[in-house]
């Protein structure tokens, strides 16, 4: 499930993607405009800026930008970022596995499987949409018409 976190980083990246080449926002101005408290939000740019995902630049002309091309980020990437690991329940993932606690043959678990699976859809859609596909697509997946998850995970 997409976090607050997540969703609120989402939409900042959305909104930085916005700009002109070369131009930055303020964090109090993208915190208005998305309706994002101005704290949570600190920390987030923080955290995109730290992976390299965003630039900043104290002073006249300051603020907030992406650090490369909207097109050489991934969605999977920033959700991760954020949000750590995709898949559903830890047993499930690729990089934070851990077994459970009840599970005695974690090969032939069937929830593990399935939630293998659910783990492998998830990444296939977010790891190959990019940040300007993202925008362009106003929050929806072209290819199959579906809405990304972001709206039911708040």
């Amino acid at each position: 499930m997409l976090t607050k976190k997540g969703k609120y980083g989402l939409k900042a990246l959305v909104d930085l993607a916005r700009l002109a080449p070369g131009e930055t926002a303020f964090i109090n101005d993208v915190a208005a405009r998305n309706n994002i408290p101005k704290k949570f939000l600190d920390t987030i740019l923080l955290e995109l800026r730290n992976v390299g995902i965003l630039r900043s630049k104290k002073g006249p002309g300051g603020g907030y930008s992406l650090s490369r091309p909207a097109s050489e980020i991934r969605i999977g990437h920033v959700i991760r970022t954020l949000d750590g690991p995709l898949a559903p329940i830890r047993c499930a993932s690729r990089t934070a596995y851990e077994a459970c606690d009840d599970c005695a043959d974690p090969e032939t678990c069937q929830v593990r499987r399935s939630m293998t699976d659910v783990r492998d859809a998830i990444a296939a859609i977010l790891d190959n949409m990019t940040l300007d596909q993202f925008v362009a697509a106003g929050g929806r997946i072209e290819d199959t018409g579906d809405e990304l998850p972001i709206s039911a995970a708040s």
